[in-house]
């Protein structure tokens, strides 16, 4: 046997196991496992900014616990198994890779990913193009996702140049703006700049999140200053912390 198909036989048997014989695994739901799963997800999503490849794999591993723990619940409840899972997922690859498994021909990636979207389109149930976009999904991902999705349909800016005016307009109007109508101003100022940094190949997640350990790692540079000097923080002048943040900046 294939030494991989071994090892996902292995997990499946484990996980038959558990549901039967542990208490904590027996009593799981989906409900109950789904905060688990979220937060196994931003696990592994932090081990990827870190570069850290052993904890990428100790992550995935969790999270392909998760894929089968759903699993044997769907099959308890008979409504779907491991393998038809699997199959779903396999027959959905090959269908909307018409360029691999058909007679499809495409010249570049931007093709595919157009390909993709309208094939998923026709499918049962896909009523709007923004129709796969999580409701539940962080904001400054969703702005992303479907302004990639509208994009692969022909809604889209002509060149990047058109995107920064944009930009800058949304900017302006947010710095006029008053009252409750700030706040609406901004979240489009954001969302202009999701879409710059779309056109930029920039992930805005991927780029708040470093700008997020920076400051993170800075103000904490600030505070074991503190505490190794009997300092309290709200007794420094701005002036000392800015130099101890400018000096952090060296380091990081």
């Amino acid at each position: 046997m294939d030494s991989r198909l071994k090892a996902f036989e292995r997990l499946l048997t484990i996980m038959d196991e558990l549901r039967e014989k542990c208490p904590w695994d027996r009593k799981q739901t989906n409900e109950s496992l789904r905060h688990l799963t979220i937060e196994e997800t931003y696990e592994l999503s932090d081990a990827i900014l870190e570069g850290d490849d052993d904890e990428i794999k100790k992550e995935l591993g969790d999270l392909f616990l998760h894929l089968v723990f759903y699993s044997k619940i769907g099959q308890e409840r008979g409504k779907f198994d491991v393998e038809s899972v699997l199959n779903t997922v396999c027959e959905k690859l090959i269908h909307r890779h018409p360029h691999i498994y058909g007679d499809v021909e495409v010249k570049d990636e931007a093709e595919v990913k157009e390909n993709w979207e309208k094939i998923k389109l026709k499918e049962a149930g896909n009523k709007s193009v923004l129709g796969g976009v999580p409701n539940s999904m962080p904001s400054l991902v969703k702005a992303m996702r479907m302004q990639d999705k509208a994009a692969q349909v022909g809604f889209d800016w002509p060149k990047k140049d058109d995107v920064w005016d944009k930009v800058e307009e949304e900017l302006a109007e947010f710095k006029e703006a008053e009252g409750t109508h700030k706040e609406e101003e901004f979240g489009d100022l954001v969302f202009s700049l999701v879409n710059y940094a779309r056109w930029l190949k920039i992930n805005p997640d991927d780029a708040l999140e470093k700008t997020n350990k920076k400051f993170k790692f800075r103000f904490e540079c600030i505070e074991n200053y503190a505490k190794s000097n009997n300092l309290q923080m709200e007794n420094m002048t701005l002036e000392e912390m800015d130099d101890i943040w400018n000096e952090a900046k060296i380091r990081d």
